[in-house]
């Protein structure tokens, strides 16, 4: 059985570099200072191994109701699937962001730390709006990852 010693959201990590798309589903986020957030990223991501200090990036905490993006961005690699096809985001510079989301913020990459091929990595936030009409998507509902 699996350890849920806490709660954990669905936030897509999403960005635009080199003309090419990347964006995928972490829950294992958290908020670290008034203005940092961490985020672990599995060696496997794509997202995640194409990130360097200084990018800027969107981070879009999902809201109820949005479980179809959180399989979207979630069960293939961005390399594989055009992951924003059908899914309603804005463009802020590099940043791309999930409209509708409970939160959404602009972030620049300040660390990334090797955990044994994974990816601990610290964003400082540049700006974020937040929805006060809509509760989190909890990580660990199964509508996010099977249908």
């Amino acid at each position: 059985m699996a350890l849920k010693a806490f709660r954990c959201g669905a936030n897509v990590l999403a960005y635009e570099k080199n003309n090419k798309k990347y964006g995928m589903t972490c829950a294992w986020a958290m908020m670290v200072d008034y203005g940092k957030v961490m985020m672990l990223i599995g060696g496997q991501s794509e997202t995640g191994n194409n990130l360097e200090v200084n990018d800027i990036v969107g981070i879009s905490a999902l809201a109820c109701g949005q479980e179809a993006i959180s399989r979207i961005f979630g069960m293939h690699h961005s390399s594989k699937v055009d992951k924003f096809a059908h899914v309603n985001y804005e463009a802020d510079d590099c940043a791309l962001l999930i409209k509708d989301a409970k939160v959404i913020m602009k972030a620049k990459v300040v660390d990334i730390k090797d955990l044994d091929g994974d990816h601990l990595i610290t964003f400082e936030v540049l700006n974020h709006q937040d929805r006060n009409d809509v509760d989190f998507l909890d990580g660990y509902n199964p509508k996010c990852y099977h249908e």
